[in-house]
């Protein structure tokens, strides 16, 4: 009973991290299976890709009713990686189990680095860019007809101005200061992207490696990929962050299928007594992980799984080496 009521709190944070972050859940569900439960290395790997692939498919569903799913860049990005997870999949059977839990720690410690070193950076650029904005554009609209309007009631561009206005104010109008690039509005989907013409600011090939490394770690470590595949997509493909999330949840159940694949033949090993009840409460979580991101800032979920996922990659890191 003890290791079931484990099982259930441990899948809930699981499914609460894939579904309010787009990954992480497998980098705490391989020590939990291990550590929690008693799985060895190897078919722990299994049994997170399985947990993973059917909490990422729920949480893909949740996201692409609110359209935050970008089907052709994400089957794309995917289908890069698949071979490379299924290659990985197969190699980690011959890999010792320590040797696992060393590498998938240092992959953690990684996750974890990048999670927290991310909003260092982030506010000092959202300060630089709206410092770089003048002043007169940074004034509201009202204000600026109201400098412009002469005492007759006239702009100085000789108009009448709108009757129903203090001072001739010119209505206002979207986009009539546009922000710099960085904070333009991200296309919501494909056809969006490819009626603007907007450029791509990463080639193919990088989307590629980035699609093919992140299969091999999938397939080789049991990790979905979500905490690399989040910031692939925005930073190589220009994708919004809630874009990036959606997607990176279509990316990770393609991988972990993919990588499951090789496996199929150890999923006799696996408990089901327990990884039955982990992956109905990471099914259920990934739902209200979706709930709990529309309330807490992205930043704020950031850091406290990063922190979590630090002290994991450290016990981890310790057991493996001692």
């Amino acid at each position: 009973m003890t290791a079931v009521i484990l099982a259930l709190i441990a899948g809930a944070v699981v499914g609460l991290a894939l579904g309010g972050l787009g990954g992480g859940g497998s980098m705490l569900a391989v020590p939990a299976l291990i550590y929690l439960l008693g799985l060895t290395p190897g078919t722990a790997t299994t049994a997170s890709l399985l947990i993973v692939a059917v909490t990422s498919l729920t949480g893909l569903v949740a996201h692409a009713r609110a359209g935050r799913v970008r089907w052709r860049s994400g089957l794309l990005f995917g289908a890069a990686g698949l071979p490379f997870a299924a290659l990985g999949g197969a190699l980690s059977r011959h890999l010792p189990g320590p040797a696992l839990t060393a590498a998938f720690a240092l992959l953690a410690g990684l996750a974890a680095w990048r999670m927290l070193s991310a909003g260092r950076k982030t506010a000092p650029r959202a300060a630089a860019a709206q410092a770089s904005i003048p002043a007169q554009s940074r004034a509201s609209a009202p204000d600026r007809a109201r400098a412009l309007a002469l005492p007759d009631g006239t702009s100085v561009h000789g108009t009448e101005a709108e009757p129903g206005t203090e001072t001739g104010a010119e209505p206002e109008t979207e986009n009539a200061f546009p922000l710099p690039a960085e904070h333009a509005r991200q296309p919501e989907s494909d056809t969006e992207t490819d009626a603007t013409s907007a450029p791509v600011p990463a080639s193919a090939r990088r989307s590629a490696l980035a699609g093919a490394g992140l299969g091999a770690a999938t397939g080789v470590l049991g990790v979905g990929g979500g905490f690399l595949a989040v910031p692939a997509l925005v930073s190589f493909l220009a994708f919004s962050m809630a874009d990036a999330i959606g997607t990176s949840l279509l990316v990770i159940t393609l991988n972990s299928l993919s990588a499951l694949l090789p496996r199929l033949g150890g999923a006799a090993d696996i408990p089901w007594a327990v990884v039955g009840p982990f992956a109905a409460a990471a099914i259920l979580g990934a739902w209200d992980g979706k709930r709990l991101a529309s309330k807490l800032s992205g930043r704020t979920l950031q850091r406290i799984f990063a922190t979590a996922l630090l002290a994991v990659a450290a016990l981890m890191l310790v057991d493996a080496v001692l």
